[in-house]
């Protein structure tokens, strides 16, 4: 399924009133739709998440005032635009709206043409912000994830841990001997390399809940959600035959060649509800010590090694 249009979710217990809006926008967007109000977190946190929630208010059981909430004290969905679209006219209900986070606030009956253009004004805006945002997850050198964005998927993952259980895998990994890379070859061609480098682990990084970050200089670092310590091993292997494969020439290297790296892997299984979370990146960080240790150019976690 292409995911290429902007998504718009439209929440209305109308049918007719979702069946017109859908028709007006679909030529131009992907439509979700959702007759109740309870349908729309599992919706909104789903992949891919909604551009913009058209949202009734009047609806029954949970109405649209409490879901706006919802959304807006929910970091995976605060940041998706709510435009209020409803039979409401009053000054009040249009401010309670606003002041409770939607960005706009369209009455019924509603003049198509008009909302059309006022949702394609908030799409567009939607665009540039996230435009923004990723750029500014992005290490400016590689263009893979910085610092920050590991930081906040890092925390979010542990957050997941904590309600779900499951399991949570990192690998931590530096080119090896990059400091008399950089001495040697020079910085422009140590630049060079850590973009080739970071394009080469992207390359093996396939599933969208991955992330792989420069987490400092010539170190990544990898989250692997959902992935045990043996499939976190596999995509470990992968990274560093494919590092490898690069074949980049490094003659002052006294492991290989050619630029290799060390990795340390680091898996936790939890379970739901747990109180504290064991130090993660402090094990993958220690693995990654030990595999510099016993002679780099290895993976290793705090129990075994492999080249």
């Amino acid at each position: 399924m292409s995911y290429d249009k902007q998504t718009i979710l439209i929440v209305d217990d109308v049918a007719t009133d979702i069946q017109m809006l859908a028709n007006a926008l679909q030529e131009d967007y992907r439509i979700l739709v959702a007759l109740k109000g309870e349908a729309v977190m599992e919706i909104a946190t789903a992949y891919p998440k909604p551009d913009l929630i058209l949202l009734d208010i009047m609806m029954p059981e949970v109405d649209g005032y409490t879901i706006c909430k919802q959304l807006k004290s929910n970091p995976e969905t605060m940041s998706i635009p709510v435009v209020f679209v409803t039979a409401l006219h009053k000054n009040d209900d249009q401010e309670r709206g606003l002041n409770l986070g939607a960005v706009d606030y369209i009455t019924k009956p509603f003049h198509l043409p008009i909302v059309k253009a006022r949702i394609r004004n908030h799409m567009l805006l939607k665009l540039k912000t996230d435009q923004l945002e990723e750029l500014s997850h992005l290490d400016g050198l590689t263009g893979v994830a910085n610092r920050r964005h590991f930081d906040e998927m890092f925390s979010k993952e542990q957050g997941r841990l904590h309600r779900l259980g499951g399991c949570l895998s990192l690998i931590m990994l530096d080119i090896d001997y990059f400091k008399l890379f950089n001495d040697n070859y020079g910085h422009g061609t140590g630049d060079a390399c850590l973009i080739d480098v970071a394009k080469a682990l992207s390359g093996i990084i396939k599933r969208p809940t991955d992330v792989v970050a420069r987490y400092g200089g010539e170190e990544f670092v990898v989250i692997l959600p959902d992935t045990d310590l043996d499939g976190a091993m596999q995509v470990a292997q992968g990274l560093h035959d494919e590092v490898n494969r690069l074949a980049i020439e490094h003659s002052f290297s006294p492991v290989a060649p050619h630029i290799t790296i060390s990795l340390g892997v680091a898996s936790l299984t939890a379970e739901p509800g747990i109180e504290t979370l064991p130090d993660l990146l402090k094990q993958a960080d220690d693995a990654l010590y030990q595999a510099k240790e016993t002679g780099r150019n290895r993976i290793c976690t705090l129990e075994t090694c492999r080249t």
